[in-house]
């Protein structure tokens, strides 16, 4: 049988790649620039594929609400009250049919260039992720780029209803949105909503403050919130309709698969009818669930159909702690029990747009102690792996770009460069010319690790082993600091041995005489061993009999390959 290929999605924030401009805080698209869909050349594109990349998710490409003005192509202005941010958040969605106008060379052509855009990813073996933002949308949304014949969100809708299951948003009769946020602008006056709208993050009365996401509203998808009379699916909601026709047209676009922002918001119901049938039109297209209440995986699995989940209660929280040193090693071993009958769809991630910079002064403060927490999280098992662009290059993110504050977050609403990127790509060329020796030692580190990910059978395959059980006693290994495995594939055999710590270390790991039956392994009391990381060559006991030594580098990992003639 033909094993599938291990995933590694390469996330990056549209809007940002290839700005070269420098940025000033709180800045206009005419005075920072933007990123454009035809900065992803052939030769950007094949630099992702060689970092290892088999997908490339383009965050933030369906239009959403912004303070910018394209009035002048037909796009009806945004009111900037309601707008988190000159470039707006992503994630406020202004018109499910169309293409952000931001990341358009030629505005009227942004379909087109889109479309292009999908062609040349395809044609440099990558394929694409878009978000599929199913929960809320902007508070002014209209689409005017809907196919012929589509009802538009909310056009029949009876506001007089708090809860109407034949509406598409929930209403607070005869309350206008007031809330915590100034409503008002010195050039277009105040912002009128009557009656208010529900705000995304299910707050259901007319007082939004600054904290919530209150540049959106909340959809309506056949859940009574308000009168809490429960569900109401049968018959199926106008919702459920409208975005399964939504769906159908991006999948259309010969999109590959689609990460569907804050699942759990919405009915896994809802899910479970839509899902199969797009499957069902487009074999092979995948979907990703924003899922982080461990309780409900299982379910947004087997009855929402979906192929992947977010690792981020799990894994991600976990590796953070062990790299900053407040959690030990051995909660890695706690975490793939508690997901093991589902560890293939779990999706491992130490980097996303949502998360702090691990170069960060609020995580790491250097990318490099991350290293191990990459090995394992890239390695561990055959589920797929994620990396956020620059995380490859060190990015601090540590900018003060405007809505977006010094967080150690790459900005999601400001128009913005990227230093660390913007090097990178050097002029378009992307060569790394402008990069520093350790940010180029850190990408090639990353390179081919990833790569190793996809082309060794037993990393990309194979069965795993968890070596942490027979090393807790052990004097010269420390469960806190390190973590130790081992991978097979048929007659490869890969021991993996993490060091969290800063300093190189000279460790003795227990190897089981259950693992060497369960995974049917030969002993070996001197055997050559290949560090894949290295290309190094060394002799090691690989036996139940007596524990493996091995010198592994601060911050760093061994990836021992026994030779075949051991």
């Amino acid at each position: 049988m033909e094993q599938k290929e291990k995933t590694v999605i390469y996330q990056v924030f549209t809007r940002l790649f290839g700005n070269d401009r420098a940025g000033l805080p709180d800045g206009t698209l005419q005075q920072n620039g933007c990123g454009k869909m035809d900065h992803f050349t052939p030769q950007a594109l094949h630099a992702i594929k060689r970092l290892g990349a088999t997908h490339i998710w383009y965050t933030g490409v369906i239009a959403h609400a912004s303070q910018t003005d394209y009035s002048a192509y037909g796009i009806a202005k945004d009111h900037p009250a309601v707008v988190k941010g000159k470039a707006g958040s992503p994630y406020a969605i202004r018109d499910y049919y169309d293409i952000d106008p931001d990341l358009a060379t030629d505005v009227n052509r942004r379909m087109e260039e889109f479309e292009a855009l999908v062609e040349r990813t395809h044609a440099a073996g990558l394929k694409v992720i878009i978000d599929f933002v199913p929960n809320h949308v902007a508070r002014q949304y209209r689409s005017t780029a809907c196919p012929a014949g589509v009802e538009d969100l909310g056009a029949n809708d009876d506001p007089t209803r708090a809860f109407d299951p034949r509406n598409n948003f929930y209403y607070v009769p005869g309350q206008p949105l007031r809330g915590e946020i100034d409503l008002n602008d010195a050039q277009q006056g105040p912002y009128v909503e009557m009656p208010a709208k529900a705000t995304g993050n299910n707050r259901f009365e007319a007082w939004p403050n600054k904290n919530d996401w209150y540049e959106t509203v909340k959809l309506n998808y056949g859940t009574d919130y308000i009168g809490h009379t429960g569900n109401h699916f049968t018959p199926v909601p106008d919702t459920w309709k409208k975005m399964l026709h939504i769906v159908q047209f991006w999948a259309g676009k010969q999109v590959d698969a689609f990460r569907c922002d804050m699942a759990e918001m919405v009915p896994c119901e809802f899910w479970g009818w839509m899902i199969p049938q797009v499957k069902a039109a487009h074999p092979g297209i995948d979907f990703i669930a924003e899922v982080y209440n461990p309780d409900e995986y299982r379910n947004y699995l087997f009855n929402g159909h979906f192929d992947y989940l977010y690792d981020k209660v799990g894994l991600y929280d976990t590796l953070r702690g062990v790299v900053c040193g407040y959690r030990p090693a051995t909660d890695i071993t706690t975490c793939w029990q508690r997901v093991e009958d589902i560890q293939p769809h779990m999706l491992n991630f130490l980097e996303n747009h949502d998360e702090q910079r691990i170069a960060s002064d609020y995580f790491a403060g250097d990318a490099r102690k991350a290293l191990p927490a990459l090995v394992v999280s890239a390695c561990m098992n055959t589920n797929p792996m994620m990396v956020y662009f620059g995380q490859e290059l060190g990015e601090p993110g540590m900018d003060s770009e405007g809505f977006s504050g010094r967080d150690g977050r790459t900005t999601i609403f400001d128009y913005w460069t990227v230093d660390t990127l913007r090097r990178w790509s050097n002029g378009l060329r992307f060569d790394g010319g402008g990069l520093t020796a350790r940010e180029q030692s850190l990408r090639e580190y990353y390179c081919r690790l990833l790569n190793l990910c996809r082309t060794e059978p037993a990393l990309a395959h194979g069965q795993f082993f968890d070596l942490m059980y027979v090393n807790l006693e052990n004097g010269q290994f420390d469960p806190r600091r390190q973590y130790a495995f081992l991978r097979k594939a048929g007659e490869d055999i890969l021991l993996v041995i993490a060091n969290f710590d800063e300093e190189p270390l000279k460790v003795a790991v227990n190897l089981p005489r259950h693992a060497f039956d369960y995974l049917q392994m030969t002993e070996c009391a001197d055997c050559t061993a290949t560090d894949l990381l290295t290309g190094g060559t060394e002799r090691i006991s690989f036996s139940w009999q007596r524990p493996t030594t091995v010198e592994v580098p601060g911050w760093g990992a061994k990836l021992l390959k026994l030779a075949a003639d051991r």
